[in-house]
């Protein structure tokens, strides 16, 4: 006589598929581990790279089947899952396709599984929407209330309140069941990608209430919003044309190259003729210092010619030293010669130069370098001159 299996004996014997002998499906080898979504690829990591590269490989068949052929995806997610049980993303996985293909205890345990792992809710609604494919309603309300929804997103948190509302009207609480799609989200003026399943869900009720009116004009509502949003996918799929011009390169005459490099060569050699011009006066102040340097004086016939003489050169000197420096200037008028003031004129001169342009500053320290050269030749001609005259005044005295 045959007895009647427990519900954890029914959970058991609905998981036994998947811990029987598997055969991997075939993966094409155009698809890679990088044709997986890269946060999955991230979860991945801590696998040794062989076995995470083929879990990647079975992951990513799945994302391509899951719409057109669920079943073959089931069995690429149960290969992920043999291979990477403690990974949340294959658990997921293997939790989606179950759902998918109706196996509703596989997708409980799955997705338990998966929040034990991760901590997350994402799939609160698959979880209460199984229980009811377990025909256990009473239990699916129970694990709906028992999650806070003000901590799940705006999708999630619609698709809760779907799957909420189906377990209402499995228990025939239809007057529930509308209240759980009355959520802000239902808003006819605005489309979204859970709109169309939300409208049709609240037409549903409206019809099962007995509210006909009203129930054709929510699901002229859901096919409105299917439209657009199929208008607005499709907008996606446009290809944009651009157009392509391709511009014939420029040619070059060689006599117009000829030109360019003589206009070139021109102001080059105009160039190096202003350098030259440039250095010129450097040049001839360092002829005339070099000469002021091997003059020497000639001497005196008598006394007075060499005060005389002396007196001419001082005069000189005056005339050719700077205005700005007064105080030497009176001290060569009353005949001394400061030679300190000399070189504070000679530096005030160069530190000048220094803050010219190149050819400037060249110009400033030659002038400083003759006016000191004269000064300094100057000064012995007048001592000496002074010497001559002193001895010439003692010899005829004694005389």
């Amino acid at each position: 006589m045959d007895r009647e299996f427990t519900e954890a004996e029914r959970l058991q014997h609905s998981l036994r598929p998947v811990r029987a002998e598997h055969e991997d499906p075939q993966i094409p080898d155009s698809i890679t581990e990088r044709d997986l979504h890269p946060a999955a690829r991230v979860e991945l990591k801590t696998l040794q790279a062989e076995t995470a590269e083929k879990v990647a490989r079975h992951l990513a068949m799945v994302a391509q089947l899951i719409d057109d052929d669920p079943a073959l995806a089931h069995e690429h997610a149960i290969s992920a899952s043999r291979r990477a049980g403690r990974i949340p993303v294959a658990r997921e996985t293997l939790a989606m396709t179950a759902y998918r293909t109706g196996d509703f205890a596989l997708a409980l345990r799955e997705i338990r599984t998966f929040r034990r792992l991760s901590g997350r809710d994402d799939h609160i609604a698959i979880l209460v929407d199984s229980e009811r494919g377990m025909e256990r309603p009473d239990k699916a309300i129970e694990a709906g209330l028992a999650v806070d929804a003000s901590k799940l997103d705006t999708e999630q948190r619609v698709h809760l309140a779907i799957a909420m509302s189906g377990a209402r009207l499995d228990l025939n609480q239809t007057q529930q069941a509308l209240l759980e799609l009355e959520i802000p989200e239902l808003n006819p003026n605005r489309a979204f990608s859970w709109s169309p399943e939300l409208f049709g869900a609240y037409a549903t009720v409206l019809e099962d209430l007995g509210r006909a009116e009203e129930s054709e004009k929510w699901f002229a509502y859901a096919d409105r919003a299917a439209a657009a949003l199929h208008e607005h996918a499709a907008g996606f799929d446009q290809l944009e044309v651009f157009e392509i011009v391709e511009e014939e390169p420029i040619e070059f005459d060689e006599d117009d190259a000829y030109e360019t490099d003589s206009y070139d060569a021109d102001d080059s050699a105009e160039g190096a003729d202003r350098d030259s011009d440039t250095d010129a006066p450097v040049d001839d102040a360092d002829d005339a210092a070099g000469a002021d340097e091997v003059a020497e004086p000639a001497p005196a016939a008598d006394a007075d010619a060499l005060v005389a003489e002396a007196e001419a050169e001082a005069e000189t000197e005056e005339d050719s030293m700077s205005i700005e420096d007064e105080v030497a200037e009176l001290l060569a008028e009353a005949g001394i010669v400061d030679t300190a003031g000399e070189d504070a004129a000679v530096e005030s001169e160069t530190e000048e130069a220094e803050t010219a342009d190149e050819d400037d500053a060249d110009e400033a320290y030659a002038e400083a370098y003759v006016e000191t050269e004269a000064e300094s030749v100057a000064e012995p001609v007048a001592e000496e001159a002074e010497a001559d005259a002193a001895d010439v005044a003692t010899e005829a005295q004694n005389d």
